[in-house]
């Protein structure tokens, strides 16, 4: 990732937070999820959702430059579609009921690894950072890295700071060690979870704010260290960015 950043087209002239008639529309969205009726409103869904998200991933991919600069993708890859793959879904419902964004490493696939979650519904926003679901082959190289770094692990995910704005992401740990690893190691605990990350609910009125490009950043940086360490359990550092260290912005009203 060059050190230069330099933001798309897509957010021009538009603010990076949202207004009233977004949470509105994904209210609507979510009494009714049909074709019938998104389509006529889609410029809604253009104008009041896509285009101020799409904005607001452009500001917060500028602050990431001092904590996450290997995050850093254009904006319409790191917002998340709207639309539901329901090929394997009992529920056909065409789309999901909330905007999403996913900082992932650039150099990764664009769902994997470690990164940096937001989504916006009609009721809550939800910021979160760490692996969710990860490939096999990722899940072993965390598991085999935490068994000599746990410690480290552990200061991370108990950080007091961190932890005062978030809470602990559903681990979703097996019941008992996983084949091939040491019974009653240190690190059991750890090597059981299948996911390993932190999750903030903030009501759906926080994206309204102006000060939402700070109120993202200032929760995304607590969470920088967390997103690193497992980053490096997959893949290290590139080389460029190996010696950045993240400043810690002052967290805004929410």
């Amino acid at each position: 990732m060059s050190a230069a950043y330099s933001p798309t087209s897509h957010s021009e002239h538009v603010v990076p937070h949202f207004h009233d008639e977004a949470l509105r529309f994904l209210r609507g969205l979510r009494r009714n999820n049909r074709r019938e009726w998104f389509e006529p409103r889609r410029p809604i869904y253009d104008r009041e959702v896509k285009a101020p998200m799409l904005a607001l991933i452009e500001a917060v991919n500028a602050g990431m430059m001092d904590y996450a600069p290997d995050h850093i993708r254009p904006a319409n890859r790191i917002m998340l579609r709207i639309y539901r793959d329901t090929r394997f879904s009992a529920d056909k419902s065409p789309y999901k009921q909330h905007i999403a964004a996913w900082w992932g490493r650039s150099d990764m696939e664009k769902t994997s690894g470690a990164g940096y979650y937001l989504h916006l519904s009609g009721t809550e926003m939800i910021l979160a950072a760490g692996v969710y679901m990860p490939a096999k082959d990722q899940l072993l190289a965390i598991r085999r890295y935490l068994l000599d770094r746990h410690q480290e692990f552990r200061s991370l995910i108990e950080n007091r700071a961190l932890r005062r704005r978030f809470s602990l992401h559903d681990p979703n740990a097996l019941t008992r060690d996983p084949k091939g690893f040491p019974a009653n190691h240190p690190a059991a605990e750890y090597i059981r979870w299948r996911q390993w990350g932190v999750t903030a609910a903030l009501p759906a009125e926080a994206a309204l704010h102006s000060a939402l490009p700070r109120t993202v950043a200032a929760y995304f940086t607590l969470a920088a260290p967390l997103v690193d360490f497992l980053n490096r359990a997959i893949a290290p550092p590139s080389a460029e960015n190996r010696l950045r260290k993240p400043s810690l912005p002052p967290l805004p009203l929410y």
